[in-house]
């Protein structure tokens, strides 16, 4: 059975200093019971500051047992600021000793696939088997329910079978993106919002009342142990 746990900050600094620690703990049981962690990363203003966050402290743990993969990504060239693995290099990777090939980037699009986002996701889905399972799997979310790059009313947020799928008309720029999908997000053992401001406010309170995920796709993610909400007090405002 799934535990719902919802945890209210005064601030995002408090949420993101909340995260960091439990993000440690998650990682260390995780290594315990199975040997590594596998993260599925976000991006956003808290999924950064998370990572900011652990790189204050190094040592504090074994990033030798860490296995990194991203949640979504904009299909973008390979350095441009707006990927979500740039700002995570800059936030964390570059200051811990993550073994390279255990971070797993989403393509760019000058990438070995060229500017073919369907190639670039199906390239990504080769590394996700069916028996993948993410220890943690870290989610942002936008004003309208959104999560990775899970739209609402969309054809990656209907799909019920294919672990990656490439985005070419998100409503937020850009419009090509690669992401994962409910199937894989779902079987995650713990999913995880990091979730803060007024304007979330009510997709956050459709999520607490199992609103549909075609309507708020926020709706639509669960952990199979656990379900974590972190909120700052605006984004809990509608609860």
């Amino acid at each position: 059975m799934t535990e719902l746990e919802t945890l209210i900050f005064d601030d995002a600094e408090a949420l993101v200093a909340t995260a960091a620690r439990r993000f440690g703990d998650a990682v260390r049981r995780a290594q315990d019971a199975r040997g590594a962690a596998r993260i599925a990363l976000t991006g956003g203003s808290n999924g950064i500051a998370l990572l900011a966050a652990l790189a204050t402290d190094p040592a504090a743990l074994d990033w030798s047992r860490v296995e990194l993969y991203w949640g979504d990504e904009r299909f973008l060239p390979e350095g441009d600021p707006e990927r979500n693995v740039v700002q995570a290099r800059e936030a964390l990777l570059d200051r811990v000793p993550v073994p390279a090939e255990r971070v797993h980037a989403m393509p760019a699009s000058d990438g070995p696939h060229g500017d073919d986002v369907d190639a670039a996701a199906r390239a990504y889905a080769a590394l996700i088997p069916d028996d993948l399972t993410f220890d943690v799997h870290l989610l942002g979310m936008g004003g309208e329910g959104h999560v990775n790059s899970l739209f609402p009313h969309t054809a990656a947020t209907a799909e019920q079978r294919a672990s990656v799928v490439a985005v070419t008309d998100s409503p937020k720029p850009p419009p090509r993106r690669i992401t994962l999908t409910f199937p894989v997000i779902n079987r995650s053992r713990e999913v995880w919002f990091l979730v803060s401001g007024a304007a979330k406010a009510q997709a956050v309170a459709a999520a607490h009342a199992s609103a549909d995920r075609a309507d708020w796709p926020c709706a639509g993610a669960h952990g199979t142990e656990r379900t974590l909400w972190l909120l700052d007090r605006p984004a809990a405002a509608e609860l």
